[in-house]
């Protein structure tokens, strides 16, 4: 059963991440994104890291989403539309995904046979409150200097994108 939602939710992730890449609106590609890194996040479910999940959900699908969707609200759309990003045609970016498909094949491949021989680790249950007590005791100040400077990036691109007083 839960190799069958695997499989679902990967090949979920598979679609978006290929509507990202071919969708011709870039807003429609934002929005695959953030279904991409819902699919992905879903997957750490499955692989009963919780945590992962959420991070993966607060970070990509909450901060990165909005700075993308920002970018993208302040460029021009229509102009951006009109320009084609690969002018020598398709044929580079198909051979390049065939290349990598064939890569990641081979590395699933060499990976379940190496599998076989990892032992896997042992589980515990205290790993999200020593992480939670580490960031917030220890590193308190670099968290904290991280958000200001965040803080400080979104102003000046508010700034920048800001019409001239007329």
């Amino acid at each position: 059963m839960g190799q069958g939602f695997f499989l679902l939710f990967a090949a979920g992730a598979v679609v978006t991440a290929l509507t990202v890449v071919l969708a011709r609106n870039p807003v429609h590609s934002a929005l695959a994104l953030m279904a991409c890194f819902l699919q992905i996040s879903a997957i750490f479910v499955l692989l009963e890291a919780p945590l992962l999940a959420v991070v993966q959900i607060f970070v990509y699908v909450g901060a990165i989403m909005v700075l993308f969707l920002f970018v993208i609200m302040m460029i021009d759309v229509r102009e951006a539309v009109l320009q084609r990003f690969l002018p020598g045609g398709n044929l580079p970016a198909l051979v390049l995904l065939v290349l990598l498909a064939a890569e990641m094949l081979v590395l699933v491949l060499w990976s379940d046979l190496l599998s076989a021989t990892v032992p896997i680790a042992a589980r515990s249950g205290d790993q999200i409150r020593q992480l939670s007590t580490t960031l917030f005791a220890d590193y308190l100040l670099p968290f904290e200097a991280a958000s200001v400077i965040l803080l400080a990036a979104l102003v000046g691109a508010i700034v920048l994108a800001r019409k001239e007083w007329s």
